[in-house]
Parts: structure tokens; C-alpha cells; sequence
């Protein structure tokens, strides 16, 4: 197919710098006395949601108490500390300095929803959002430039997935209810079609590449999945699922290994070297519901997953087929909601994720918030909440940037920027 120029029509764009004074409400819109907080941790009386596992499921480790960050450098570089010892050292420090996250900077470009996030691969301050719309913005936001925006078609052309093509980085590649699977600049230009349907019953809702391999795969709303490389040509297309593909993903260490997650209430992981047809996964892992995401760890090493109901799962590669953890949270789908997708830290054993309070949910208590939650990776444990009083709205996405010291929500129509508070501005 050949190229083709996309629209350029601007939008106005709403970029706030949020300042670091105290922050007033209106007497007309009170808050509960709990919301005053901002970040919050587990309270050592207070149930997890993760202390409530199945039986016969086994539960994760509990991470190790670490001693000083300063000692345990120390003695790692002695010989006396193993790695896991030292890591763990790290994580609590980071842990410790979530207490001073606030909300950096917030934007509102979109007219509707945003749908995807994707962080540049080597700009730390540099993230690009779709929307249910089909517009994409390109959003520098340490600095004061206007942001790239390139405007969608509207209603139909949400973005479903959104990748930094790592062999040029002013180009990326974007999923869309549009019906395609394409390659595009920063300017708008579309370099290159890699499927389209064609039909506006079939749209594509997944996307991943591998830079190393030179391939990219999608997953579409009927089931299907396509492998192709780089050049557009296609390896092969089959329906690996009885429902849409909600999530496809490659593992970062071994990319012939592939995750898709579907609303058919399974998980599947192939060998993109012995695929044959629809039943030559490696292994299928039912959940008890719909499935919006599949993710690997950033060492490959394990897979998370997020039900469109309450349930966070890890899995691990030494036994794949079954789960060595479970963490009960509240994050339900509903109709007019970008669905909740938990993600992992890029450095830590970490696993971030938006809450969706649930009354019927076990453990749900009064007033509860839309927090953004972290989990221990190793024991399933909550570490951390982050809230705002200012933007109080349900978070669907969470991704940490490359560096790991940044975090970006999206929040309905906003983009929340996370950062550490600095010293000099601190009351």
C-alpha cells in the first residue's frame, strides 16, 4: 500500500505545570478525611488484598529486610553481599523516595480519552499518547516547545497500541480500530501498512516489535495474529484465539517467545519458531476472566497478568502453566473505561497498577481511593499507594519511564507526569 499523508489539524493543547504549594478545595467538594494523604503505605495491621490466595496456590516470597543502601554497596563490592541482597537495597531506597512523588506535569490534549502510552527509548522526559480518537501526541515535557500532534480521524480511529521503532526513533508504530497496523513519523507521514482489514468489523487491537528479530506482531478483534517483519511482508497470519486480542507481547530476552491475552479468558505463550497452527501453543493459562494484558518482566524471566475483574497473576518461565502468585485488586472493566493494564518497573521488582474501587470487592473499605498501587513483585505484598486530591479521576495506565524515576498515567482525558519531588521545593 502506498504511502499517505495523514492530517495535520492542531488542537489546542492544555499543558499545566503543577506548582508545589499546598493545594486548596472547594468548601462545596470536601474530602474524607483519608484523602489528605499522598502517598501511602501498607499500614503493618492493615489486610493486603494479596493476603487472600486460592488454595493450593502457592504464595510469593517475602523480600528480605536489607540493611543500609551505603553498607550493602559496601559489602557487595567486599565479595560479602550476593546481587539479590544488593537489589533489594535498591528497591526500598526507591521505595522510600516515592513518599516525595507528586504530579510534575498534567495535560489534557485529546477530545477524547487516551488509549496508549509509550515511553521514548532514550529521551527520559519524552512520551507518546494515543487516543480514542486516532491522535497522537509527541510530548517533551521538561521543556516548553509545543507539543507534536498529529489528529486522528475521530470516532473509530482509536489507538490501541503505540511502539518506538528502536532503529529510528522519530518514528513509531501504532494499532488502531482505524483497521491498520502501520509505521509512521512524527509528521504525520505513514511509511509503511503492515496489515489493514479494510472492513470496519475488523480492527486490530494489540501491537508489539522486536528491533532485534526485525518483526512486528498484531492481534486483531477476531482472533487473529500476524507475524510480519519489518519490510511488511507477512510470515503468518492465524486465529490463535476465539476472541479478540486484547494484549501481544514479545519476551525482551528471547524474542521468538510470544504472550497473547484475549477476552476468550486465557493466556497463551508460543514458540514463534514452531508455530504450525492455532494448537502449537506452548502453553494455554485460563483465567476466570476476560484477559486485557500479558506482560513480560523486564529479564524475561516472568509474565503478569491483568483480568478485566480482580485478579493480578505472575507466572514464572521455570513452570510456566502455572501461576506462583496471585494478587486480589480491584480493577473491574467497564464499557466507557480505557481498560486497566498493571505494568512492571523497568529497574525493580515492582509491579504498578491503577485501583478501581469495588463495593463488592472482599476487602473494600468506605470512601475508598482511585489510587495508583505498587506491589512487591516477590511477595505480592502492596508497598505504596500514590493520590492526588487534584485528580482523584480512575487510572488506566502506568508506565515507568526506561530510567525508572519517572511515572505517566493516563487518567480519561489526562496525562499525569510523576516525578520525585525536589528538596528545594519541599515545605
Amino acid at each position: 500500500m502506498a504511502p499517505k499523508k495523514r492530517p495535520e489539524a492542531q488542537k489546542p493543547l492544555e499543558v499545566v505545570l503543577r506548582p508545589r504549594s499546598k493545594r486548596n478545595r472547594s468548601p462545596r467538594d470536601p474530602e474524607p478525611e483519608a484523602k489528605k494523604l499522598n502517598v501511602t503505605g501498607c499500614a503493618p495491621g492493615r489486610r493486603s488484598d494479596s493476603d487472600c490466595l486460592p488454595a493450593g496456590l502457592p504464595g510469593l516470597q517475602d523480600p528480605q529486610p536489607c540493611s543500609s543502601l551505603v553498607r550493602a554497596l559496601h559489602q557487595h563490592r567486599l565479595g560479602r553481599t550476593a546481587w539479590p541482597s544488593l537489589q533489594q537495597g535498591l528497591q526500598q531506597s526507591f521505595l522510600h523516595s516515592l513518599a516525595s512523588y507528586r504530579i510534575f506535569q498534567k495535560a489534557a490534549p485529546f477530545d477524547r480519552r487516551a488509549t496508549s502510552l509509550a515511553w521514548h527509548p532514550t529521551h527520559p522526559s519524552t512520551l507518546a499518547v494515543g487516543s480514542k480518537g486516532g491522535d497522537i501526541m509527541l510530548w517533551n515535557f521538561r521543556v516548553k516547545e509545543r507539543p507534536t500532534f498529529i489528529k486522528g480521524i475521530g470516532a473509530g480511529g482509536s489507538i490501541t497500541g503505540l511502539k518506538f521503532n528502536l532503529l529510528n526513533t522519530n518514528q513509531f508504530f501504532a494499532s488502531s480500530m482505524e483497521g491498520t497496523t502501520r509505521l509512521q513519523d512524527f509528521t504525520g507521514n505513514t511509511l509503511r501498512v503492515f496489515t489493514s482489514s479494510d472492513t470496519c468489523n475488523v480492527w486490530f487491537c494489540s501491537l508489539d516489535v522486536s528491533a532485534r528479530s526485525r518483526v512486528v506482531v498484531t492481534g486483531d478483534n477476531m482472533g487473529h495474529v500476524f507475524l510480519l517483519n519489518m519490510d511488511g511482508k507477512e510470515l503468518w497470519n492465524l486465529r490463535m484465539h476465539k476472541k479478540k486480542v486484547t494484549h501481544v507481547a514479545l519476551n525482551p530476552s528471547c524474542d521468538w517467545l510470544l504472550a497473547t491475552a484475549s477476552v476468550d479468558q486465557t493466556v497463551k505463550i508460543w514458540d514463534l519458531r514452531q508455530v504450525r497452527g492455532k494448537a502449537s501453543f506452548l502453553c494455554s493459562l485460563p483465567h476466570k476472566h476476560p484477559v486485557n494484558s500479558a506482560c513480560f518482566s523486564p529479564d524475561g524471566a516472568r509474565l503478569l497478568t491483568t483480568d478485566q475483574k480482580n485478579e493480578l497473576r505472575i507466572y514464572s518461565a521455570s513452570q510456566w502453566d502455572c501461576p506462583v502468585g496471585l494478587i486480589l485488586h480491584p480493577h473491574r472493566h467497564f464499557q466507557h473505561l480505557t481498560p486497566i493494564k498493571a505494568s512492571w518497573h523497568p529497574r525493580y521488582n515492582l509491579i504498578v497498577v491503577g485501583r478501581y474501587p469495588d463495593p463488592n470487592f472482599k476487602s473494600c473499605a468506605p470512601y475508598e481511593l482511585r489510587t495508583i498501587d505498587m506491589f512487591d513483585g516477590g511477595s505480592g505484598k502492596m508497598m505504596c499507594q500514590l493520590y492526588d486530591p487534584e485528580s482523584s479521576g480512575i487510572v488506566s495506565l502506568n508506565e515507568f519511564n526506561p530510567m525508572g524515576d519517572t511515572l505517566a498515567s493516563t487518567m480519561g482525558y489526562h496525562i499525569l507526569v510523576w516525578s520525585q519531588e525536589e528538596a528545594g521545593a519541599r515545605k
